[in-house]
């Protein structure tokens, strides 16, 4: 599929530049790749799901849409937040279209919530299953609404499969400060990062749940070391700049770590040796979030695992020719409409495992339904991007368009 040519727009205050340089097309297509994982991860059961990175990695799909969502914000917003933007526009013309999208995220996800009570209530009537009421945490939102619906509203009663998108709405939220101080000291923002990743996971810091107790399922307080990861690496970009330069050495340490891990998780007498080893350090006093495999506060073997993985594919040039070429459009198409094809992906994939719990015989739902779903994803985002081709080159996060001279990346 032909690609429109991508030009970056030049912050506000400075001259154009002499040479404009493409998009970067690994970036759309390892989110319409990521987009697709999470969507074949959120229909268990059926068989695609083993060939998902979760099955050869302690990371999955969503710390690499971490990385990218910092990265995109980045790049589309950096700009803005400039000293010469600031100096001309002012320091709220920077802030306020950050906040806007975290906005929209929020939003985004009240609809998936909204949708994912009414699929699994209409199923669990046609199909005669009152369990589905318990599942996916609904059980609160039934036995207690008032409270529920409180928490819904606040953030902190999240559903199942519909809980990734308050941690981002927090992130971008709070991007403004976190890019003022990467465009200030990149180093700055990296250490602050780790220290706050450390501290959230040696005193358990996390948002609050209610009614339930407990945290977060994704604790923004863990999870923004990955985004400033991504923040960071699109500040490179934007400088035509690696944020990791290319090294021999550390591409063949991260390639052996990687190769490290797919034998931890496929030789059982290997893994269990090294996850007895862990255990031991856990209990000698080192931190759980350095010994465990932990999700909600990005245990560490997760964090590096993505990071040597993103690494080795970051410097392999065959990589950047895929992404850029044929086969890969239908990736580029996806990640260019993120928020949107991640929306449908959430709701169809919810309406999956209804109609597959209704019907528990029919083992060909297993096989079906996931490319289906992979096609309804493909046509809502070809009819999301022919609406609009003339502005293609001028979106956001998550794939919505911006107006012309604030430059988004989605």
């Amino acid at each position: 599929m032909p690609q429109p040519e991508h030009q970056l727009v030049t912050f506000p205050g400075t001259k154009a530049p002499s040479v404009r340089r493409p998009r970067d097309a690994r970036i759309d297509a390892f989110r319409g790749l990521a987009l697709i994982m999470i969507f074949i991860d959120h229909v268990p059961g059926n068989p695609y799901e083993y060939l998902t990175i979760r099955n050869f990695a302690h990371s999955d799909a969503a710390e690499a849409f971490f990385i990218m969502s910092g990265l995109a914000a980045a790049l589309a917003y950096s700009g803005r937040l400039s000293p010469e933007a600031r100096a001309e526009h002012g320091l709220m013309n920077g802030v306020l279209p950050m906040w806007k999208r975290s906005w929209t995220l929020y939003l985004a996800h009240i609809f998936m919530t909204v949708w994912a009570i009414a699929i699994f209530s209409a199923g669990a009537g046609i199909f005669n299953l009152p369990e589905l009421l318990e599942t996916i945490n609904l059980r609160q939102v039934f036995s207690n609404p008032e409270e529920a619906l409180f928490g819904i509203a606040a953030l902190t009663h999240q559903l199942g499969y519909v809980n990734i998108l308050p941690a981002y709405s927090v992130l971008l939220f709070c991007a403004p400060a976190m890019l003022l101080l990467g465009l200030w000291k990149p180093k700055a923002l990296l250490w602050t990062a780790l220290a706050i990743w450390m501290a959230a996971g040696l005193w358990r810091l996390n948002l609050p749940n209610f009614p339930n107790p407990g945290g977060w399922f994704f604790n923004p307080i863990s999870w923004e070391l990955l985004f400033a990861i991504g923040m960071l690496t699109g500040l490179a970009m934007r400088r035509g700049e690696r944020f990791v330069p290319v090294s021999r050495p550390l591409f063949w340490a991260c390639l052996g770590f990687c190769v490290l891990v797919v034998a931890w998780k496929f030789i059982p007498e290997f893994g269990a040796v090294i996850n007895h080893q862990m255990a031991r350090l856990y209990q000698a006093g080192i931190p759980f979030h350095l010994t465990t495999h932990d999700k909600t506060f990005v245990a560490l073997p997760r964090l590096l695992n993505i990071l040597a993985l993103a690494y080795v594919l970051s410097c392999l040039p065959a990589v950047t020719r895929f992404c850029a070429g044929k086969v890969a459009a239908p990736l580029r198409l996806l990640g260019q409409q993120g928020l949107l094809v991640f929306c449908t992906g959430t709701i169809v994939a919810l309406a999956f495992q209804v109609i597959m719990a209704g019907n528990p015989l029919a083992v060909w739902m297993g096989w079906g339904l996931p490319p289906l779903g992979i096609v309804i994803m493909l046509v809502v985002a070809w009819m999301a991007q022919s609406r609009k081709p003339v502005r293609r080159e001028a979106q956001a996060p998550g794939g919505v368009v911006a107006k012309a001279g604030q430059r988004r990346v989605s």
